[in-house]
């Protein structure tokens, strides 16, 4: 067939639409893009280099929060230059080996920000039901949490290139994002998806699913000992140590199950409305997080002062 590209030959290249190649990727598109990109390094480094020259914030829901930055701060590398790719210059054209490369970063990245998220409300629980136990337990288990995070990242997203590079691919080689996407590459393929579909149902189920199951048990958890505290003072003020993780997972979750529903579910919907999902879960998170940390942690408010 002249219009399948055979996964025997050359690889194929594809073609970074962003916002359709329309007028759209003009000054008002860029310029935010800009910010928001600039905005996601400085917040992300200052809370990198806060926590790390502030020996009092060697804590385990700091350091947790320093994985959190980390992981952000790759997620913001691993994605918007290619977008700011488009939408400044033009430049599209991404070869098959750049494209698994990017995703792969990704999807490990996003697989890790959630498994920190986990561990962040786990630190809430022990802080709050098990507070006389806090460091004895959470001490040892950081730094493997880190580790265990980033090997399920690695792990989880090995396979996907693999499974993509199988595939032939028809000549429409245009991609919705201005960055590659699992689901976006996988709709390009002149064959049989079922494998690559069901695994990245799998993964999400396993991941995903999984991880926002231990969130909200956490959060019963620990509302289940906070209402039986006598004290409404003592009950609020326990509940505001919580206000920012919250505020980062509904950051965190919201736009990913909406670009998830978008891709699978919305097949009639404009195809803008994926677009801007992607950007929403990919961008905001990184540029957020700092700011809400910031604004809502004493102790980084303090450190940040002493910085300025």
């Amino acid at each position: 067939m002249s219009s399948v590209i055979s996964s025997n030959s050359s690889l194929p290249s594809f073609i970074l639409m962003g916002f359709f190649g329309s007028d759209v990727n003009s000054l008002w598109t860029a310029l935010p893009l800009t910010s928001l990109y600039c905005l996601s390094v400085l917040g992300n480094n200052l809370i990198l280099f806060i926590i790390k020259t502030d020996r009092q914030l060697w804590e385990p829901m700091y350091l947790f929060l320093w994985m959190l930055a980390a992981t952000d701060l790759g997620m913001t590398v691993s994605t918007l230059p290619s977008v700011l790719c488009v939408v400044w210059f033009d430049f599209r054209n991404i070869n098959f080996n750049a494209c698994m490369t990017q995703m792969f970063f990704i999807h490990t990245m996003s697989l890790m920000e959630s498994a920190i998220l986990v561990a962040m409300a786990f630190d809430r629980y022990i802080a709050i039901c098990h507070p006389l136990r806090y460091a004895s337990i959470l001490h040892p288990l950081v730094a493997k949490t880190g580790l265990a995070a980033l090997a399920r990242g690695v792990c989880f997203q090995f396979p996907i290139p693999f499974l993509l590079k199988r595939l032939p691919y028809c000549d429409n080689k245009k991609l919705y994002h201005a960055f590659c996407f699992h689901p976006d590459v996988m709709k390009l393929a002149c064959a049989d998806t079922t494998i690559n579909s069901t695994y990245g149902l799998v993964l999400v189920l396993s991941t995903i699913f999984v991880d926002s199951v231990c969130i909200l048990f956490s959060y019963f958890m620990i509302l289940k000992t906070v209402l039986s505290i006598a004290s409404k003072d003592e009950c609020l003020k326990a509940l505001s140590t919580c206000v920012s993780h919250i505020c980062v997972v509904l950051v965190f979750y919201i736009p990913l199950i909406g670009l998830t529903l978008a891709h699978r579910y919305a097949l009639n919907a404009s195809p803008l409305l994926p677009v801007l999902m992607g950007l929403a879960y990919l961008c905001l998170p990184p540029v957020l997080n700092p700011m809400i940390y910031s604004m809502n942690t004493k102790q980084i408010q303090n450190a940040l002062r002493k910085l300025l």
